[in-house]
């Protein structure tokens, strides 16, 4: 396929919700000053998004919402699910961004989130049952540190998390291992940011990974910095199947950009940042959550079976 066509197909791909955005400060059953960046997953027939919301101070906290079909009717926790521990020093100024998959070997999901305090964010990870009883296993990785979620299962033995450090000044995404949830290391560069492209400046995780027959379906979000401030669109990226440190391919072009008002106007403008998906295997259709502006939960939609197409006649990834 040639670039055009392949630009084409990218642009294509996705279908924005003509209900966007599907919550909004609005909505909330209690005051909060933005919705965004839902973690979600499908639960007992009901799609759940687990939301950080930012209250009227600016601080973070998660809240789970329940919709039957997954775009309209959400019932959301009329409190807080899961606020800060003004205890802890990881997260004393708040929680953030989650992402959630489900650990088979510990029949629980296992929630990866950023805690933020004076000592700058930190990956944390909690499990749970239920979403309403959490028992929180603490910081994994030092600060700074963002953007990160485990694979479902392991790799020779061990977990794997892919996060975002920053380095140097530098924000690449990496992957890192632990034979028990708790010690991490064989840390590896995974995917870079990209001099002059979409992707220059930063690079993190969006939902969780997908498994799929030709390797780990990777969403990612990266940010150009121009004279009117950052840009955050939505790239693509697959990883080997039993060796996830491998990048098979890698999208040129975005699939995923600012383009509607509530993406564009809102409390940081020009930012998709999708921390969520959920497929639907009867119809191969999966919803990517993303907040919009920072203030506001959308969705998009594409067929699966696109999405697989479509990376794979993105480009190779050199070893």
């Amino acid at each position: 396929m040639n670039d055009f066509l392949r630009q084409k197909k990218a642009n294509e791909l996705f279908k924005r919700y003509e209900g966007n955005p599907i919550i909004t400060p609005e909505n909330w059953p209690y005051p909060a000053n933005a919705v965004m960046n839902p973690a979600s997953i499908k639960l007992n027939n009901e799609t759940l998004l687990l939301i950080r919301v930012e209250d009227m101070r600016g601080f973070s906290h998660l809240t789970v919402a329940r919709s039957a079909d997954g775009f309209t009717n959400w019932q959301i926790d009329p409190a807080p699910t899961m606020e800060a521990n003004q205890d802890s020093h990881e997260e004393r100024w708040g929680l953030e961004d989650p992402r959630i998959i489900w650990l088979e070997e510990q029949k629980q999901f296992g929630i990866t989130y950023t805690s933020f305090s004076e000592g700058g964010p930190v990956v944390s990870l909690a499990i749970t049952k239920n979403f309403r009883t959490f028992a929180r296993l603490g910081a994994l990785l030092p600060p700074e540190d963002k953007d990160a979620c485990l694979f479902p299962r392991r790799f020779r033995g061990r977990f794997a998390l892919i996060h975002r450090p920053i380095v140097r000044g530098e924000a690449h995404m990496w992957l890192s291992f632990s034979p028990d949830l708790k010690h991490w290391g064989d840390h590896r560069l995974l995917i870079r940011t990209r001099t002059a492209y979409w992707d220059c400046h930063r690079v993190g995780l969006a939902c969780q990974p997908i498994e799929t027959p030709q390797g780990w379906m990777i969403f990612y979000h990266g940010v150009r910095i121009t004279t009117a401030g950052a840009i955050y669109r939505v790239g693509l990226a697959l990883l080997d199947l039993e060796e996830p440190w491998k990048v098979l391919r890698r999208s040129d072009e975005w699939i995923l950009g600012p383009r509607a008002y509530y993406e564009r106007v809102g409390d940081v403008s020009g930012v998709v940042f999708p921390s969520g998906a959920t497929i639907q295997k009867e119809t191969n259709q999966l919803n990517l959550y993303y907040g919009a502006a920072d203030c506001v939960i959308a969705v998009a939609t594409a067929r699966l079976s696109d999405c697989i197409d479509y990376i794979m006649s993105c480009p190779q990834v050199e070893q």
